[in-house]
């Protein structure tokens, strides 16, 4: 990574918070909010940590300082979980000790965006460690448009190796730099269910959402009453 003199560049202030451009599908939302509140249970008494949904990353190894990448989710290890002054409008490296995310997630759109050429090796001149594709709807229309390359997967884990990225092999993958494994698990709301990102433990067993949680303890809770019934009956 590329450093510059933090007085030559501009501030947070001074830049742009955003791009305004919308997303074209729920998950491109629903998958990195899920995986932040994830975070906030798994991570609760940590505060050197900082993972942000749709967050321009401001940085100084593109043409230009003023020119953003935007992850759909990203994590950073080693800054503030909030900074106490203010929240963060945007992530700007040179704001943040010069410390790069370690991980960016990209969830593949209707609209084509780079996620595997332009992006991929814009997050490898940065120095992003771990990055992660999810195309469960359209993966087969890049195996088709190159069927003489790498025929590409719904989930799939580059780790950057001198300075280029490597695919990755298991799933859930386990990132030991990190601390986490991630990996593909059906999330369930009511009737409705749907294929989403979960964090993992290093045994490879999900981390379980608080709806779950609260469900299994009700489970067990009523496990015990009626053990105690049977108990007391006889």
């Amino acid at each position: 990574m590329v450093k510059s003199d933090p007085r030559q560049l501009p501030t947070s202030a001074e830049l742009p918070c955003s791009d305004d451009t919308p997303v074209d599908n729920e998950d491109q939302n629903f998958i990195p909010n899920l995986l932040l509140f994830l975070l906030q249970y798994i991570w609760a008494n940590r505060n050197d940590w900082f993972f942000s949904v749709d967050m321009g990353v401001y940085h100084t190894t593109g043409v230009s300082p003023l020119v953003p990448i935007v992850p759909d989710g990203f994590l950073s290890l080693g800054v503030e979980r909030r900074k106490a002054d203010k929240s963060r409008k945007s992530y700007v490296v040179w704001e943040e000790n010069n410390i790069v995310p370690i991980l960016a997630l990209e969830i593949v759109s209707l609209t084509p965006g780079g996620e595997y050429d332009k992006k991929l090796d814009i997050y490898a001149k940065l120095g992003v460690l771990y990055y992660i594709i999810y195309n469960p709807e359209y993966w087969q229309r890049v195996s088709e448009a190159a069927p003489s390359e790498l025929r590409h997967q719904p989930f799939e884990v580059y780790r950057l190796v001198d300075g280029s990225y490597q695919l990755q092999i298991g799933e859930p993958f386990w990132m030991p730099e990190i601390g986490l494994g991630i990996g593909r698990s059906q999330y369930v709301s009511g009737n409705i269910q749907r294929q989403v990102l979960y964090w993992y433990d290093q045994q490879g067993k999900r981390y379980q959402t608080s709806e779950e949680q609260l469900e299994l303890a009700q489970k067990q809770l009523e496990r015990y009453r009626q053990q105690f019934g049977e108990l007391s009956e006889g």
